[in-house]
Formats: C-alpha cells, sequence, structure tokens
C-alpha cells in the first residue's frame, strides 16, 4: 500500500544518531499548536502472561532486536515530556514490573510532577516492591484481571497460578492505601461471566472497574473471530453495565468501551490521532497510538535520535492523519469528523488495507461489508445470535485454535 504525504509531511527527518535541537516550527503544522496529555510508557515486551488479545506486536520476538531504553534514556524523556505539556505517565508493557529500575523511572515522574499509574498484570508486585513504588511516588495501580475463576482467567492468559496472585496483589493495594482499578478485557470467552466480574471488583475494593471490550488489533485480531462477542452478548453486557453503574454511583467508578463493530459509528479512537496522547515503545519509537506501527510506509522516530517535542510537533507520521485534511468521502463531508475522527486508522488498515480509508466500523463506510462478513462468522460459529459458545472450557482449556502471545520471557523473578 502506498499513502501520499503532503510537502509538509515530506520533509526529511535530520539524519540519525543526532539529537534533534529545538528550531522554529511551520506554521502549517498542526502538532506545534496541540499539547499531548497521556503518555503510555512501554518499558518493555517481557511479560509472565500470553493473553490472546494482547496489543503488543504479533513479531514480538524479531522486534526486540534494539535494546530497551536505559535507565537514563527514559529519565531524559520523562522530562521532556513534562515540559511538552503531559500531565498523565501510564507504565506499562509488556510487564513493567520486569524493569528492576521501575522505582527509579517513578520517583523521576514525581520529581517533574506527573501522575504516574502502574498498569500491570499484578505477577511480581510484593509487599516489598509495591513499598517500594509507593515511596518513589506512584499515584494508582490499575491491575487485568481475565474472569472471575482462576481456572478460567489462568487458562485465558496463559499461565498457570496467575489469577491468585493477582488477588493477593490487589489485597495489598487496598493495604498500602494507592487507589486500584480493575481492568477486565472483555471477549466472548468472558463476557457471560460480566455480573461476577463487577462483584469481584466490589470485593476487592476497587474504586474503579474499566470494563474494555476487546481492540481487535494485533494478537486480538488474528483471534477476532474466536473472541468476538455475539450481537446480543454486547446488548445484554450493555444492559448488566448500566445497572451496575447506577447502583456503585458514588462507590465504584464504572468505564465501559464499547465494541464499535457493533456500532453506526467507529469510536474516537484515542480522541484523533496524534491529538491527546502518545506512546513510546520499549526500544525508544513515539507512536500516536500503541499499534501505529502496523500501518506500512510510515517512518516513527526513535527518541535516541530526536526530541520528544520535535517528534510530537514535526514527525511526518504524527502529522499524516491529524487534523481532517487528509480524510476521504464520507468522511470529508460529515458533520462528525472532528468528534469521531474518521475512527481507528490501524483498524481501517487491517479491514480495507489502507488506512486512509473510512473506518468500517462506520455504517457509511464503503468498505462497511468487510466488517459484517466478520460479524457473520461470529454469528455462524457461535451457532446462533443468542446462543452462547465460548472459546474456552470452564477449566480454561481453548475449544477452538487460537494463538497465544509470543512471550521473550516468562514469568518474574524467574
Amino acid at each position: 500500500m502506498n499513502m501520499t504525504l503532503n510537502e509538509q509531511q515530506m520533509k526529511p527527518s535530520p539524519s540519525p544518531g543526532t539529537h534533534q535541537p529545538e528550531g522554529a516550527l511551520s506554521q502549517t503544522a498542526l502538532g506545534s499548536t496541540l499539547r499531548p496529555f497521556g503518555l503510555l510508557a512501554e518499558l518493555t515486551y517481557r511479560c509472565p502472561l500470553r493473553c490472546p488479545y494482547c496489543s503488543n506486536p504479533t513479531q514480538i520476538l524479531s522486534d526486540q532486536r534494539q535494546p530497551e531504553l536505559t535507565t537514563s534514556e527514559w529519565q531524559r524523556v520523562i522530562s521532556e515530556a513534562a515540559t511538552l505539556g503531559v500531565l498523565h505517565l501510564l507504565f506499562s508493557g509488556g510487564e513493567p514490573l520486569l524493569r528492576r529500575d521501575l522505582p527509579i523511572l517513578v520517583d523521576s515522574a514525581r520529581t517533574v510532577g506527573l501522575y504516574t499509574n502502574l498498569i500491570t498484570s499484578a505477577l511480581g508486585l510484593t509487599q516489598r516492591r509495591l513499598q517500594e513504588l509507593r515511596e518513589a511516588g506512584l499515584d494508582s495501580v490499575q491491575i487485568s484481571f481475565q474472569a472471575d475463576e482462576a481456572a478460567l482467567a489462568d487458562g485465558i492468559a496463559g499461565c498457570p497460578g496467575a489469577h491468585e496472585r493477582k488477588l493477593e496483589a490487589a489485597r495489598l493495594v487496598n493495604a498500602c492505601g494507592l487507589p486500584l482499578t480493575i481492568n477486565v478485557v472483555l471477549h466472548r470467552g468472558n463476557i457471560e461471566r460480566l455480573p461476577a466480574l463487577i462483584a469481584l471488583a466490589e470485593r476487592l475494593g476497587a474504586q474503579r472497574l474499566e470494563l474494555a471490550s476487546t481492540q481487535y488489533l494485533g494478537w486480538a485480531f488474528c483471534n477476532k473471530v474466536a473472541l468476538l462477542p455475539t450481537r446480543a452478548q454486547v446488548q445484554q453486557a450493555e444492559t448488566i453495565v448500566r445497572a451496575a453503574q447506577e447502583r456503585l454511583r458514588g462507590r465504584m467508578e464504572v468505564i465501559y468501551v464499547w465494541p464499535d463493530y457493533y456500532a453506526e459509528r467507529p469510536k474516537p479512537c484515542l480522541y484523533g490521532w496524534g491529538r491527546r496522547y502518545l506512546t513510546i515503545t520499549p526500544e525508544g519509537e513515539v507512536l500516536p497510538c500503541q499499534t501505529a506501527r502496523i500501518i506500512p510506509n510510515l517512518h516513527f522516530d526513535n527518541v535516541r535520535q530526536h526530541s520528544l517535542a520535535w517528534i510530537w510537533q514535526r514527525s511526518a507520521a504524527f502529522e499524516r492523519f491529524r487534523g481532517s485534511h487528509w480524510m476521504p468521502e464520507p468522511c470529508r463531508s460529515c458533520p462528525l469528523r472532528e468528534q469521531d475522527f474518521g475512527g481507528c486508522r490501524c483498524q481501517a488498515f487491517l479491514l480495507t488495507g489502507d488506512a486512509a480509508n473510512t473506518d468500517p466500523a462506520c455504517s457509511l463506510s464503503p468498505h462497511r461489508a468487510r466488517l459484517l462478513a466478520i460479524l457473520s462468522e461470529v454469528e455462524q460459529q457461535s451457532g446462533s445470535s443468542s446462543s452462547f459458545h465460548s472459546p474456552f472450557a470452564p477449566d480454561g482449556q481453548p475449544l477452538i485454535p487460537i494463538l497465544f502471545r509470543t512471550n521473550p520471557k516468562s514469568c518474574p523473578g524467574e
């Protein structure tokens, strides 16, 4: 696939190996007028889990050709992020606890005034480690759960014993006084456990429960037919979530990220490409979203060669899908183009072969039939729109072929 870049986007980057100095910015660069709110710091792709919906690259082993950023490199990036306007720093991965310098990085973020959140599987989150992070200035912890029952949860995660360790870690977080968010990625293997998952978050004393429908990118795209719930399941889940939000109002915040495969309009992916968020990979590439590297013919600059400000403000990859000038019809003349921003660029690429196309999650997309064909296959595999066939047995064993995440390294502490 070839994408045509405008003249501003085609301006060459400085040669690799030199740190780009600050300079006068083009008046046409939208990035010069925007300030990022959040930074997702993917410290490593190493992880104890093998979740089949992971957003890390499917070529995870070959993508580790370059070494991870060093402690000092991350410290510089954190300082630059604060100067750029970032307020919220999320430490993620892989499993960020595998970085032994994590407390140092948390302390660096506190020093420059950033709010920090640890996004973790919680494997390796011992009382001593948690105390180190709390003393370093960590503000909150988000723990992922795959299901409410150990056998099913461990089967989905591909890591025996993980669920019980997560439960203990959640208790430790509560005991140390840090705010706790429970995150559950919803798919056909656990969506009918939704009432029990909400009850689990209540028992664990979470301040926030994030129920995130699987984003069918990365490993999840490989498993989309196995993991996509039926329309009936999605409708039932929405009813359950609305009731929980009302019942738990003032006690626990319940956030629901809906699956736009079943919507008429796409989600405003990260509130627009390169508008509010950025991701830094373990080896230092800066992305508008964490899965953007699947789009060919885009070069993502690295913090080892350029300042974060230069990349945010002048990188051709960030400018490529900013604003609405690049949009084809029907997006170009749509009154909602500044609300949904044409949907997800990665989803558009995976479903149509061209990242500039209208996201097929939109009912007006000329490529809508490609998404509908996937949904039809899901319904056929499930038997009917009202019946349920989980891809996992109650003991967590897959009942149909599922591609589990590949890992460069297994569990923490080994």
